[in-house]
């Protein structure tokens, strides 16, 4: 962490043992143990020192989350960062958060909800590529990860294997990324192909778009694990989360210096 970020910190800290806000137990124990930064909230147990060990607070799953228990996790999450994103998000989960922080946005397509600052910080490029238009969903929720995350990100939609040409007339800005995200269902080509023709990191998507024979998303993801193309790594099934974090590390990363929240 820069000087300046730990100063700020140590401010913020300072100036909430002032207000009240914290009491000096606690204080003494974030400052021995950045680990005991965390807030009780019965049901969950928000980690405030999400951001400084890894760069981006902690990220609100809300499948199987009651909409109002959603809701007070992310308020929770914003006394202490700027920014919080919500992912797998139903109407339902929308609705409470929004009624509780009225500035949230709702990306109904890649079921997120983000609060960030008005302006974000767009470093760098991560593409994220999508191979047909039923795998938009996932594309989508990677690049709303890594946009909120401070990356600035180009999006490709449906330039799959089926139709090459596509690929090929987008490949030059393709290739301009640090990163690039390839989402794919059906039998999951795309990532093999467009990894032979960069020589960026790849990080394949299978996605459980597809008929029978898909096995909601498996037959994608062996394709992908089996990729005789080097420089591709896979993660699990409709991950856009787990992609776009991770393209997020590397291109931010491959600034200088790496920006920390």
């Amino acid at each position: 962490m820069a000087p300046a970020d730990q100063d700020a910190r140590l401010r913020q800290l300072l100036a909430d043992v002032q207000s009240g806000a914290r009491n000096i137990d606690d204080a003494v124990a974030t400052l021995r143990n950045p680990l005991a930064a965390t807030a009780q909230l019965g049901f969950a147990t928000v980690d405030h020192d999400r951001a400084r060990r890894c760069g981006f607070p902690e990220v609100v799953f809300c499948q199987n989350k009651l909409p109002e228990d959603a809701a007070a996790i992310a308020a929770e999450i914003l006394t202490r960062s700027d920014r919080v994103l919500l992912t797998r998000a139903e109407p339902a989960h929308a609705a409470a958060v929004q009624a509780k922080l009225p500035q949230a946005v709702w990306h109904e397509r890649a079921r997120c909800l983000t609060v960030a600052p008005e302006t974000l910080a767009e470093t760098g490029l991560v593409a994220v590529v999508c191979a047909g238009t039923a795998d938009l969903p996932v594309a989508e929720e990677a690049a709303v990860t890594a946009r909120i995350a401070g990356n600035r990100v180009e999006q490709f939609t449906d330039i799959g294997v089926a139709g090459l040409h596509r690929l090929l007339a987008r490949i030059d800005a393709i290739r301009a990324a640090n990163a690039i995200v390839v989402v794919a269902g059906m039998e999951g080509a795309l990532p093999s192909v467009l990894g032979g023709l960069v020589d960026r990191p790849v990080i394949a998507v299978p996605t459980s778009v597809g008929y029978g024979a898909n096995f909601g998303g498996l037959s994608a993801l062996l394709t992908m694990l089996n990729s005789c193309v080097a420089g591709v790594a896979v993660v699990n099934i409709d991950n856009g989360f787990g992609a776009g974090y991770l393209a997020s590390q590397i291109n931010l990363r491959t600034a200088s210096p790496p920006p920390r929240l």
